[in-house]
């Protein structure tokens, strides 16, 4: 790269990027992981509720980190409807003959 106007073009991209947010790297993998790494890296690149919920899955992941029991009990437990009777009972009816 000894054109200088290629390093400014370089250069200029890299300012772009920055810009927003984004960074071009390099990894090495394997040759069969590539499709994988390039959509994981779009799908982040997204920076939405997916691209937040992929981070901490691959993050527990790489870090080992053991997955949480009882969530489902806690959220159930902040909800709003904690503690109102909800259930008032059911009505008994005879219901009708089946034929």
């Amino acid at each position: 790269m000894g054109n200088t106007a290629q390093k400014r073009a370089l250069r200029n991209y890299r300012t772009r990027l920055a810009k927003r947010g984004k960074a071009r790297f390099e990894v090495l993998g394997l040759d069969v992981d590539r499709d994988l790494i390039r959509s994981l890296a779009k799908r982040l690149a997204e920076d939405d509720l997916d691209a937040v919920r992929i981070r901490a899955v691959v993050g527990q992941i790489i870090a080992g980190e053991p997955t949480k029991k009882g969530r489902i009990l806690a959220a159930l437990r902040r909800s709003p409807l904690v503690g109102t009777d909800l259930i008032r009972g059911r009505s008994h009816e005879a219901g009708r003959r089946a034929k």
